[in-house]
């Protein structure tokens, strides 16, 4: 049916041309229809009323004042935009298909009226996916780029600043603007050219957009129009090209409706557009703004992801490469599906400019806004789930590079240890990376500047044991600066799963041992990039177990785990290098001191008198009490002076702290009272057997290891142990019901004691006399630090011995 155009105050409305009976005074005679505009059957009338007085017909909504989506959209029937059969689940709607949805507020859940029924089967085919490839063919040929390239990013800022400014609020509401502007966020250069070279085909396609909406065409039609007057750029700018036209139109719109009460220039344009009366009636259009700023921010949300898309660096993602062949492929359905949106809110904006607050909504339109807006989410989470996966792999590219970068750099030789330093720990020029644990503030990379640094490797899981040791040595290396052993640095790496997410609660344990630390650490784990915690892994074998990293004053890693030199010589160990290991144990010989060192302060007092020692542990309660009698027994009837001391069990946990608690109500011998102590006793031997390890020393091949060895398998088993010395001098050890019987029998050998100094010697040829070869020895060593053999032999027969893994939870 042809239409004509009809004078009213408010401006021209789109009328169909039809027999109507007259109202309150009667129509214009003789209007000209519009040329060239065929217009769709309306099933609604409208007589031209005085603004201010109540309309005597039914007001027209979306798709009867103008032609509607239907009846233009044979389009549609040849396909809906989607990217081939890949793209179909983004077609879907929460809604049976064909049927608008109930649950969306303001749609209609009865049956239509009878002249509404085209309209809305028409509707239907909105989200229709019948033959994409035909919809994806019309798409494409609308496509031809001439090789121009614009970083449009700052134009959707600017879109974007015009979207969260011109936003409805509502009666009593107040406007808050945003926190920063489009100029804030446009950081870098030249947008000022590119904003010049896409004026003109902004402002083109803002006159294109209204003509085509006001004028008559289906959606479908007026979109595809829209793609051929922007053919020749490339699809991100042909999405910001388009919603910047539109933003042109909405933001005049908005701007005239906030300033029309205080700016005479805005009051006079909007009488024009007799906007006091629509603001008069906002809360009565409150739900079609919602549904339109809904729309618009799925709009923006889309935009963004195409953006982003081509930003992407192409120095580590290819775009030959089958991740951005599938994310490509999403790209011309996303653009149309937002241009198709810009449409639709175009009409939106143009018809509540023809009608006022006389334009409500219908349940076709309303549904159509939510289901593009709807439609629009969807797409963004495909688009989102893509880029994804891209940035995994860019990132595993980047990690890559930088990582092979750093171990290039280890590879290199350097006048000092900054650059290598740097590349370790994040440092920007207006950060302080480092905490400096004695003074509490931060610190530069320069404090370690040419010094020897530790690099103190852990999760944040490290024990109170550990850091209690370590806290004492380093003071005490700091309480002699002139000493050449005390020129080095500690800083603490924590390395942290960064797949886990940071809580509250990960961040207080962080600080906790951050602050319970005196040397300097990482002001933050986020410092150490993921390409640095993988060098960690892969080249320093960093596996949860602290570690102890050393840097010579050039940066070179001199040893890879000095921890174990620690434990053993403390800052005597100092610079921590393999040679000065190997040099450490050619001077040391299995005695007391090594095997103890200052566990006890009453250790190298009694080893200085020559005292007789007895080690001994276990976590028997009822042995300890018959053994340490005994011992006194033999000893008082020997008449040596013997000291006895108790160091309990690796690992001590409550019957450790019980057992100590009784022999010293009891007075049965000395004591750790400090299980930290007790810990380090343990922790120091296992140290000595990887430092071994670690320099091929094995129990046939070094006497020091079989030591060490028969130390640990005496803790690995569940009885009783004893260790007698003289001094520095001879020592005796053995097993809880051998060391025991040897004690009660002293009557039998102490004949062979020759005074006053043979008192061990004849304790070890009688303990020969009761050794058999019946034994079983169990060595437990931990199994994340160091290299463990495939072969290890036992130390009391020297046979290879089982191997087993052994996963063990010691809650006492």
């Amino acid at each position: 049916m042809a239409s004509e155009l009809v004078p009213t105050t408010r401006g021209l409305q789109l009328q169909p041309i039809q027999p109507i009976q007259p109202v309150s005074r009667p129509m214009t005679e003789n209007v000209p229809t519009t040329r060239g505009h065929p217009m769709t059957q309306a099933t609604h009338e409208i007589a031209p009323s005085t603004r201010g007085q109540p309309s005597t017909t039914a007001r027209p909504y979306l798709g009867e004042s103008r032609p509607h989506f239907g009846e233009g959209q044979a389009h549609l029937g040849e396909g809906q935009a989607h990217l081939g059969e890949a793209q179909a689940h983004l077609a879907e709607v929460p809604a049976v298909r064909g049927q608008p949805p109930t649950n969306v507020p303001g749609i209609l859940k009865n049956q239509p009226p009878a002249g509404r029924s085209g309209h809305l089967m028409r509707e239907r085919h909105l989200f229709s996916s019948s033959d994409d490839n035909a919809m994806m063919k019309q798409i494409l040929a609308a496509h031809a780029p001439d090789g121009r390239e614009f970083d449009v990013k700052t134009l959707v800022f600017i879109v974007e600043d015009i979207m969260r400014r011109a936003t409805f609020l509502g009666e009593g509401a107040q406007s808050q603007a945003p926190a920063d502007t489009w100029e804030d966020r446009a950081i870098h250069g030249g947008y000022t050219d590119m904003l010049e070279l896409l004026a003109y085909p902004i402002n083109k396609t803002n006159s294109e957009l209204i003509c085509k909406c006001s004028s008559g065409g289906d959606a479908h039609s007026i979109t595809m129009a829209l793609f051929q007057t922007l053919s020749s750029y490339t699809w991100e700018a042909k999405v910001a090209i388009a919603f910047a036209a539109f933003a042109v139109s909405y933001g005049e719109f908005w701007l005239v409706a906030q300033l029309y009460t205080t700016n005479p220039l805005a009051k006079s344009v909007a009488v024009l557009k007799e906007l006091p009366e629509i603001m008069e009636h906002a809360e009565a259009l409150k739900q079609k703004f919602e549904a339109v700023n809904n729309l618009i921010n799925a709009m923006l949300n889309v935009t963004h992801c195409i953006v982003k898309f081509k930003e992407l660096p192409t120095q580590y993602i290819n775009p030959e490469s089958p991740e951005m062949i599938s994310a490509a492929a999403h790209i011309p359905t996303a653009v149309y599906w937002t241009v198709r949106s810009i449409v639709a809110c175009s009409f939106i904006l143009l018809n509540l400019i023809a009608l006022g607050h006389e334009f409500v909504a219908s349940a076709a339109e309303a549904w159509e806004l939510n289901s593009l807006a709807h439609k629009l989410a969807s797409i963004k989470e495909h688009l989102e789930r893509q880029m994804d996966v891209i940035n995994r792999r860019i990132e595993e590219r980047r990690e890559n590079d930088a990582y092979l970068a750093l171990v290039r750099l280890f590879e290199t030789t350097h006048v000092d240890n900054m650059k290598i330093l740097r590349a370790l720990i994040y440092a920007k020029e207006d950060q302080l990376p480092l905490f400096d644990g004695t003074h509490k503030r931060r610190a530069s990379l320069d404090v370690l500047r040419r010094k020897h640094v530790l690099l103190l490797i852990s999760d944040l899981d490290m024990s109170h044991e550990e850091l209690s040791v370590l806290h004492q040595m380093y003071t005490e290396s700091r309480q002699q600066p002139t000493r050449p052993e005390s020129q080095y640095e500690v800083v603490w790496l924590p390395v942290i799963d960064r797949l886990l997410p940071w809580h509250d609660a990960t961040d207080k344990q962080f600080q906790f041992v951050q602050n319970s630390m005196p040397w300097y650490s990482v002001a933050h784990p986020m410092m150490l990039d993921p390409a640095v915690i993988r060098f960690i892994k892969e080249n320093w074998g960093f596996n949860k177990k602290p570690q102890l990293v050393v840097l010579d004053p050039q940066g070179k890693d001199s040893n890879r785990n000095a921890l174990h030199m620690m434990w053993i010589w403390g800052s005597l160990a100092f610079p921590f290098t393999k040679a000065k290991e190997e040099a450490l144990w050619r001077e040391e010989t299995w005695r007391i001191e090594l095997l103890a060192d200052s566990i006890d302060p009453n250790l190298f007092h009694w080893v200085n008198e020559n005292r007789y020692i007895c080690l001994y542990g276990g976590e028997d309660i009822e042995w300890i009490r018959k053994f340490t009698n005994t011992v006194r027994g033999a000893a008082n009837a020997a008449g040596i002076r013997l000291e006895m001391l108790y160091v309990g069990k690796s690992n001590p946990k409550e019957r450790v702290r019980r057992n100590n608690s009784i022999i010293q109500a009891e007075n049965l011998s000395h004591i750790l009272t400090d299980l930290t102590l007790i810990w380090f006793f343990w922790v120091r031997l296992e140290s000595m057997w990887h430092s071994k390890n670690q320099h091929g020393m094995t129990v046939e091949n070094d006497p020091i290891m079989q030591e060490i060895v028969t130390m640990l398998s005496f803790d690995g088993s569940d009885q009783g142990w004893a260790v007698f010395c003289r001094g520095s001098h001879e020592m005796a050890k053995g097993k809880a019901e051998t060391i025991y019987e040897c004690m009660s029998q002293f009557d039998r050998w102490k004949d062979k004691v020759v005074y006053p100094d043979g008192f061990v010697i004849a304790m070890n040829d009688h303990l020969r006399e009761l050794h058999t070869p019946h034994h079983c020895n169990r060595l437990i060593l931990p199994g994340p630090t160091g290299h463990i053999p495939e072969r290890v032999v036992c130390a009391e027969c020297g046979r290879p011995m089982e191997r087993f893994i052994m996963y063990r939870c010691c809650i006492d």
